[in-house]
């Protein structure tokens, strides 16, 4: 296993739900951060899907101790930097490009791209990576096809994301090859908004507590 994978697992530390957020207003990101890592979530993904992502992780990375905070839906070489250099410590996109490649190869940070394909999956493979993101898990064939990959890509492990929910999280994390599993449930959008940072914190509870 590459040093970079070793680093990424550990930074994860065996934690079976990693929180996928989106942050509409950048003065939820450290009180979201921190009722995770209450409830047991340290390491968190904020995604640059808003305007405030940048700044969000920032914050985070600046004012949460306790809390990893890890940058996702990163596109490309420019945006790899831009999360690095906000305070990201670890780096996912929704799938690989020799772009995204290249700067993981000289950044510290480490990456965890998406691959859903036999052939994508070999070819982070042949540069080194051996811990992959799943995206879209669900629309991708879902546990099945994770399990098909078990036994040909025995030493491939996978962080399934889109579509899982506390419904079917146990599910995938049953499999061998997952190591742990991203969603969205455990922080909604309308209970950040309301600032109900307490069921938050009970949700991201229950969900640390999830059998891996």
């Amino acid at each position: 296993m590459t040093s970079k994978t070793e680093k990424l697992l550990s930074l994860l530390n065996g934690q079976p739900v990693i929180p996928v957020l989106k942050i509409a207003n950048v003065a939820d990101a450290a009180p979201l951060a921190r009722a995770l890592s209450r409830g047991g979530l340290r390491a968190i993904e904020i995604t640059l899907r808003t305007a405030d992502a940048l700044e969000a992780i920032r914050r985070v990375a600046a004012e949460v101790e306790d809390a990893v905070v890890g940058a996702g839906t990163i596109l490309d070489a420019k945006q790899f930097d831009e999360a690095a250099a906000a305070g990201s410590k670890f780096i996912v996109s929704p799938g690989i490009t020799s772009q995204l490649l290249d700067a993981a190869k000289d950044s510290p940070v480490p990456l965890l791209p998406g691959a859903i394909t036999p052939g994508e999956i070999m070819a982070a493979r042949e540069a080194g990576l051996r811990f992959l993101k799943f995206f879209p898990a669900e629309q991708s064939g879902g546990i099945a096809s994770l399990k098909a990959f078990a036994s040909p890509l025995a030493d491939v492990k996978f962080c399934p994301t889109g579509g899982i929910t506390a419904k079917n999280a146990a599910d995938y994390l049953s499999l061998p090859n997952v190591i742990c599993v991203g969603g969205s449930w455990v922080a909604p959008d309308d209970l950040i908004k309301a600032g109900k940072w307490d069921e938050i914190e009970a949700l991201a509870r229950e969900a640390s507590k999830l059998a891996k």
